[in-house]
């Protein structure tokens, strides 16, 4: 399996529910560095998995809806807990509809999957992988 990963970042605030979050129900920031692992078994007619810029391009239009954001203020997130592992698939889900659409141009419709991993801090990171 082939792969090609790019990278960007994105700040926002939110907050969680539940006494298994302790002191991050409150409303507290983040910073996560995104990797998002474009994956094919076979490389396309120019010899690439994907086309970098196109990715590098949509990875940070998915990024800049969330960026800056109270993400408790998002219609889209209302009653659910925006963990780093539930932001994985957001980013995930929403790169893959632009996959679909044709915005990482027609050789991404070859892609066999996608895996979007987000850092949280230099020790923590969750990932999110689905096929395309």
């Amino acid at each position: 399996m082939f792969s090609v990963t790019v990278r960007d970042h994105f700040m926002a605030a939110h907050s969680f529910s539940g006494d298994v979050f302790g002191p991050a129900q409150a409303l507290h920031g983040a910073t996560f560095v995104v990797d998002a692992a474009f994956r094919r078994a076979e490389l396309d007619g120019d010899g690439v998995v994907v086309d970098i810029g196109l990715a590098t391009t949509r990875l940070g239009e998915v990024l800049a809806e969330l960026n800056y954001r109270n993400l408790d203020d998002d219609p889209a997130f209302k009653g659910v807990n925006t963990t780093t592992e539930y932001l994985a698939k957001v980013v995930a889900d929403r790169l893959a509809a632009r996959i679909e659409a044709g915005e990482l141009g027609e050789g991404a419709r070859g892609l066999d999957g996608l895996a979007v991993t987000l850092h949280e801090s230099h020790v923590a990171w969750a990932s999110y992988e689905r096929s395309l």
